[in-house]
């Protein structure tokens, strides 16, 4: 497993936006779908969003506190993810790609604030 520089982990976390933005579009229109689709959206676009203001950090600290939150999201995606395949509002096999996407992502960034909070780099 190489290690990926921020700008990759930038363009991965966006794409896993665009296609978390894409399978809301093409969700059932029931309310349940519309429901859990909308919180997998907030959830789905905001790792990007805060993995993009952690590069920005001004300090170490501010760093691991955005990556938390990036974990969280993360996290929270799959969770979404998960409970659309098992309701049956979409196919398991459908989401397989993005289950793995949001669980590589979450230990990704869960271990860089660890790495970063016991080395004392950023």
């Amino acid at each position: 497993m190489s290690v990926e520089s921020p700008e990759q982990l930038r363009g991965r976390t966006k794409a896993f936006a665009i296609r978390i933005v894409r399978l809301f579009r093409a969700l059932p229109r029931s309310r349940d779908a519309q429901v859990i689709g909308t919180q997998l959206l907030r959830s789905g676009t905001s790792v990007a969003a805060n993995y993009r203001a952690a590069c920005r950090s001004r300090s170490r600290a501010e760093f691991i506190s955005r990556l938390g939150v990036v974990v969280e999201e993360a996290d929270e995606s799959r969770f979404w993810l998960e409970l659309l395949a098992e309701t049956g509002i979409v196919a398991q096999a459908r989401l397989q790609d993005l289950l793995t996407e949001a669980n590589e992502l979450t230990a990704i960034f869960a271990a860089t604030r660890r790495t970063t909070r016991s080395s004392g780099g950023k």
